[in-house]
């Protein structure tokens, strides 16, 4: 329901000639060009037709978070720029501009009062990621904490004119150029900025890992490797528990047993997986720990890359360990 068209669509101009030198003695056109003056009229843009309004105090929202609102209203309705209110506020972390979130939603064309989409009747929340959403929807969402309902107001521009101009049908059923839609959004979950959750004291004998929740810097011990993987929590998160079959969020660092270097950096930029496409060390080491979490993992070549790599670079027999934080977890689709 919420994609955001991501290809253009160009027009073609063909620029057709004859070929061979003009005549000279070639006789004019018996019609003159139309001067300025006689050219026709340029076709006007469209415009909207109904009044746009700056408030939200006219939309009544009843009903309980996590079930269908009813949403009331004198329609038609425009709102002039996207404008959101929290009914009812949560206190978990805030969604990021480019984070994922969790949701159940309810929409109403403004317009006509017509339900166009909505998650309740399905029974499931849906899963997205804000870049990928209509940009009335990422304003209205950035910054909200989860366990809150919010009311959005998303005018055309905001909204799906764009979509509509190059093919109606990239915009939601029944909609028209310059409809404000209007979304009532429970936020169930949303993907961490970093981890969160209390710290752990490993035990000795494990790479150190540096503390807080940076970018963190491993330093292996002179002691060989061990010959068993390693999974130890070092902050423990509270979020949802990681299932085998997940779509997880991530980052995370991953150093050389043999030389102790950074080999695989993944940190800066968290990267959506699908946890049982990983490694076995990832897969045995991440399912059931919880989001939020700072994990440490001690990958023997078994558990690892048992003929070494190219992308990361490691040796064949070396033992890889990775840094890992848990930012967000989905059920895959």
């Amino acid at each position: 329901m919420f994609r955001r068209v991501l290809t253009v669509v160009a027009a073609a101009l063909v620029l057709t000639s004859c070929a061979g030198s003009p005549d000279p003695s070639a006789s004019q056109s018996a019609t003159p060009a139309p001067t300025p003056s006689e050219s026709a009229t340029p076709t006007p843009s469209p415009s909207p037709t109904i009044p746009a309004t700056d408030t939200l105090d006219g939309i009544k929202v009843t009903g309980e978070r996590l079930q269908a609102p009813k949403v009331e209203f004198d329609k038609p309705l425009r709102i002039d720029q996207t404008r959101f209110e929290v009914l009812e506020p949560g206190s978990g972390p805030k969604v990021a501009e480019d984070g994922w979130v969790t949701v159940h939603y309810y929409g109403v064309n403004a317009r006509t009062g017509d339900v166009f989409d909505q998650s309740f009747e399905r029974g499931a929340p849906t899963t997205f990621q804000l870049t990928g959403v209509i940009p009335g929807f990422q304003k209205g969402l950035t910054g909200q904490q989860a366990g809150s309902r919010v009311l959005i107001a998303v005018p055309g521009e905001d909204g799906y004119d764009s979509s509509y101009q190059i093919a109606p049908e990239y915009a939601p059923e029944g909609y028209e150029l310059f409809d404000t839609l209007l979304f009532v959004v429970d936020i169930i979950d949303v993907s961490l900025t970093e981890p969160s959750g209390a710290a752990v004291t490993p035990p000795a004998g494990l790479p150190t890992v540096s503390a807080g929740t940076g970018k963190p810097t491993v330093t292996i011990p002179s002691t060989a490797a061990p010959s068993a993987m390693v999974a130890q929590t070092l902050i423990e998160g509270t979020g949802r528990k990681v299932e085998a079959d997940d779509i997880i969020t991530a980052r995370y660092v991953g150093y050389s047993w043999k030389t102790g270097e950074l080999i695989d950096d993944g940190f800066d930029t968290p990267t959506s997986l699908a946890l049982a496409k990983l490694i076995p060390g990832w897969v045995k080491g991440l399912e059931g720990k919880p989001v939020g979490s700072r994990v440490l993992l001690v990958l023997p070549p078994a558990d690892g890359f048992p003929e070494g790599a190219n992308n990361p670079p490691l040796e064949k027999g070396d033992t890889i360990v990775y840094v890992v934080d848990l930012l967000f977890s989905q059920a895959a689709a």
